[in-house]
């Protein structure tokens, strides 16, 4: 159970930041999760939003260079150790974690985390096998 995760390439300078999330204010998008890792002369901000390709649409319009990838979430308790036992988990069935990151949501006690792994099918399989609860795209609104 994957979920789109939008990718788009911008440079590292001042206002780049800013006027990416001003044609998401334009459009309406709610920014469900974001990351953003940079070099001295670009940068990528992930993104998990509610509709992927609204967004990759109004990016591209706005000339940014966009991406989409699969990524999964799983819900974990909110509490101390929960993700060194997901973590774990990969570890134990052979998973490398490529990059991840987090976010809560309005459900109490839960925290979500997005994860990207080399091989994503198999990676749901490991989740799925330890009954590791992934969200899906459809209910990512509601969280």
């Amino acid at each position: 159970m994957t979920i789109k995760q939008i990718s788009i390439f911008i440079e590292n300078r001042k206002n780049a930041l800013s006027e990416l999330t001003n044609v998401l204010a334009e459009h309406k998008i709610n920014i469900r999760a974001m990351n953003l890792a940079d070099t001295s002369d670009f940068g990528i901000a992930r993104l998990i939003v509610d509709n992927p390709e609204q967004v990759q649409a109004a990016l591209e319009r706005s000339a940014y260079i966009v991406k989409i990838s699969p990524v999964i979430i799983v819900e974990i308790p909110d509490e101390s150790g929960s993700l060194n036992k997901i973590l774990k988990i990969l570890a134990d069935n052979g998973r490398n974690v490529e990059y991840m990151y987090g976010f809560t949501g309005r459900k109490s006690n839960s925290a979500y985390m997005i994860i990207r792994c080399t091989d994503v099918a198999e990676t749901e399989k490991v989740f799925e096998k330890n009954g590791i609860r992934m969200v899906s795209q459809e209910e990512l609104a509601g969280i």
